[in-house]
């Protein structure tokens, strides 16, 4: 069973905004950036997240009913800030460990005192290949 709501609603209302813009800096968290689905405003929420091949994965404490997964869901991907890098990422799809998923040790086991085991991946947006120049057809 994930996190108490409770927790989430004190974390949102005050935690987050003090923890929020140190953490994102730090290896292993980030702040994921995304729209609300009814109100339009942009929102900034702090997560633990880690790679996975190309993807990044976020670790749903809280589980997948939280908005931010809602509003990432609805609108096929956001931005994520990890170590000063602001990522555009998409194809968000939510799934449950198996007890497979590879992860940091350490987040493995914090998770598993919590009893979370779902998570969201998202692939990173590849950026376009700039056109050739003219002058390379010469």
């Amino acid at each position: 069973m994930p996190i108490d709501r409770k927790v989430a609603r004190f974390n949102r209302r005050f935690a987050n905004h003090l923890v929020g813009p140190l953490f994102s800096r730090l290896p292993g968290f980030g702040r994921v950036h995304h729209r609300g689905r009814k109100s339009g405003r942009e929102f900034t929420t702090p997560v633990k997240l880690f790679r996975r091949g190309e993807d990044i994965i976020i670790t749903l404490p809280y589980g997948p009913g939280s908005d931010w997964v809602k509003n990432v869901l609805a609108a096929g991907g956001c931005e994520i800030t990890t170590r000063g890098r602001r990522i555009q990422v998409a194809n968000p799809t939510v799934f449950t460990d198996d007890g497979t998923t590879r992860m940091p040790a350490l987040t493995r086991r914090i998770l598993s005192k919590v009893d979370a085991h779902e998570f969201l991946a998202l692939t990173p947006v590849k950026e376009p290949a700039p056109a050739p120049s003219r002058a390379a057809h010469r």
